[in-house]
């Protein structure tokens, strides 16, 4: 292969790797921007969340063509095999974590309409800034190559499950206290759980970083998991 073939394959290797970072950003945007609606009642904030989802759905399309062109014309191997898939894996959790977002949002269009419950938002707040700083790790160590902080995102996959637990046990006293917040409570409720699984999905991306970058997958089963509600 000459210098020239192999410095153009690197360069469309660097842009795919640009694109899913530049991706990442606006999936971390849209998650902090779901938890500021809920926090503050924000109407048009939940809104404009909304209307940019559709922005992820076309960038993840664009980057799996991409890869998909760049493993039918390329063949790579190894390493570049591993790059390649693993842009596109990660892509795909990225548009998942803005669905996420996205509905986040849509449940703090009806939560606007209740009255303020201070106390869980607040517990609310306290959960996504945990779930917007892990996502925000996991791909400063995708875009840095840094394994180290990868794997330190997957290991405490339970903390972001604990916070869960201890917000759904609040959410439950609330509404056994007063069956006037049971609806409020169900929509934030919806809320915890998908934050819980944007945090799912941070996880899943270390998992990515680490295959991508050692070529070894990590094992679940030495992961420690608190126990499920």
């Amino acid at each position: 292969m000459s210098e020239h073939i192999v410095k153009s394959y690197e360069e469309e290797l660097n842009h795919l790797t640009a694109e899913v970072a530049r991706m990442g950003g606006i999936a971390e945007a849209q998650v902090a921007d779901s938890i500021a609606a809920v926090v503050r009642r924000d109407v048009p904030l939940a809104e404009a969340v909304v209307a940019r989802d559709e922005k992820l759905d076309v960038m993840e399309a664009d980057i799996e063509k991409k890869c998909i062109r760049l493993i039918a014309l390329r063949q790579p191997m190894a390493n570049d095999l591993r790059r390649t898939v693993s842009a596109m894996k990660i892509a795909n959790n990225l548009e998942r974590t803005g669905d996420l977002a996205k509905n986040i949002a849509k449940r703090s269009l009806i939560v606007a309409d209740a009255e303020p419950m201070t106390p869980l938002t607040r517990s609310i707040e306290r959960m996504g800034k945990l779930v917007t700083q892990r996502l925000k790790e996991v791909l400063d160590s995708y875009t840095s190559g840094q394994i180290d902080r990868a794997v330190a995102v997957w290991s405490r996959d339970n903390e972001v499950d604990e916070h869960y637990n201890s917000l759904f046990r609040e959410l439950l006293t609330y509404m056994m206290g007063d069956p006037r917040t049971i609806s409020p409570c169900a929509h934030l409720l919806f809320v915890a759980k998908n934050l819980e699984r944007i945090g799912d999905h941070a996880t899943n991306i270390a998992e990515i970083v680490h295959y991508d970058l050692t070529g070894q997958m990590l094992v679940a089963a030495e992961r420690p998991k608190s126990e499920a509600l």
